[in-house]
């Protein structure tokens, strides 16, 4: 190697890849790894992992395992969700909204224990090696980055397990006593790639599936609930006030319950190739169509029209990784000053897969039942100021068909 490592810290998961990549490490570098775990309400338990780096030679005092979860609502779903971001129309972006923090918590621990190196577990052909790698230049333009997946010669699944077993590395087995397809998991979504998946035209198999129950299973009843909003961010649940990953994880039950958020898409990825993956986003998904709800009665249809402008640009901001960028952050500005009346409740139905906004009220509400009636407005609407509003709005209309077109 060029230049000498002497200590990386690693953003290990504790499964086949980066457990590979640990020992890879230690001897392509003949380097101190530092490993990093972060728990993002992922639902996995974590005390393993501690073991396993353990086993692998970290010591104990660089083996972190942090609980970011409040952070990670706070921080990151909460100002994104405010945007109303969905990538392509579609994905709420779980996977790509959880590098930043990652990444961010890499640096601090590599500056905490003096490392020369950052590495991760991302593969070459994916989104995740630029949102990881972007976000470490960002807050250390001068970190030396670790890739080993565009370094190795463990170029397939297979040759990852035969690596795997000749260091007696653990290999974890899936429902079908294979070697997994590729996942990820926080509080907001978890993902599938890979394997069964890769074939656009066959269906996702049960088994696939991990954070919802079948929407045909789920119960007969619709279950009503109410979401209360303070400047654009969920602080209560059914009247009871919760915190931000608390509301989460509450969410996210009502949602496996119900069947909801189950997401099968083929993307374009920002590597340039087109990649099906299944999402399931059960919380975010009630979430989102909550704060769509209250945003109804309460922004002026300027500001919601042109915030439905800048979503998509954010959306493809964060998936392609620039959570640190200065355009970023200039739009969170914006979404968040169009956020101040935000506040109010929501009421929503779930029932078999889907999430019905029946209910939005709003002491900052913009809505007039007066104005709006159908019956007696006693005034409060003339309705034949219309007439010379068209006539403005008409007048290109009449002169181009005068003309001919």
């Amino acid at each position: 190697m060029s230049d000498k490592i002497n200590r990386v810290v690693l953003a290990y998961s504790g499964g086949l890849d980066t457990s590979v990549i640990l020992k890879w490490l230690q001897q392509e570098y003949q380097c101190e790894v530092v490993t990093f775990t972060a728990d993002l309400g992922q639902g996995e338990e974590l005390g393993p992992v501690r073991g396993k780096a353990e086993m692998a030679g970290v010591k104990p005092e660089h083996v972190f395992i942090d609980d970011l979860k409040e952070e990670f609502v706070r921080d990151y779903i909460f100002p994104m969700m405010r945007s109303n971001a969905l990538y392509e129309g579609l994905y709420l972006l779980g996977t790509s909204i959880a590098r930043p923090l990652i990444a961010k918590r890499q640096i601090e621990i590599a500056k905490l224990v003096n490392a020369d190196a950052v590495s991760h577990g991302a593969t070459g052909k994916g989104n995740d090696q630029v949102r990881f790698e972007l976000g470490y230049y960002a807050l250390n333009p001068d970190i030396k980055v670790i890739a080993p997946w565009r370094e190795w010669n463990l170029t397939s699944r297979e040759r990852l397990i035969e690596f795997a077993e000749q260091h007696q590395i653990p290999i974890a087995k899936d429902k079908r006593g294979e070697a997994p397809f590729s996942t990820d998991a926080n509080i907001l979504h978890t993902s599938s790639e890979g394997k069964v998946l890769e074939d656009p035209w066959q269906e996702v198999p049960d088994y696939v599936y991990s954070r919802t129950v079948n929407p045909e299973d789920a119960p007969n009843e619709p279950e009503t609930i109410t979401i209360d909003f303070e400047r654009g961010d969920g602080v209560a649940l059914n009247g009871e006030a919760m915190s931000p990953a608390t509301l989460f994880a509450a969410l996210n039950d009502l949602g496996r319950k119900h069947g909801i958020g189950r997401l099968d898409l083929v993307e374009n990825r920002f590597v340039g190739m087109k990649s099906r993956g299944m999402y399931e986003t059960p919380g975010g998904t009630i979430y989102h169509l909550a704060h769509r709800g209250i945003e109804q009665i309460t922004l002026d249809r300027g500001a919601a029209h042109l915030k439905d402008e800048l979503a998509p640009r954010y959306a493809e901001l964060i998936y392609n990784g620039f959570w640190f960028s200065p355009e970023r952050e200039m739009l969170q500005a914006a979404i968040d000053h169009s956020q101040e009346k935000v506040t109010g409740t929501v009421r929503l139905k779930l029932y078999k897969g889907s999430v019905i906004v029946t209910g939005r009220k709003s002491p900052y509400t913009l809505y007039s039942e007066k104005v709006v009636t159908f019956e007696d407005d006693q005034g409060a609407y003339d309705q034949r100021d219309a007439a010379g509003f068209i006539k403005l709005n008409a007048l290109r209309l009449r002169l181009l068909g005068r003309r001919g077109g």
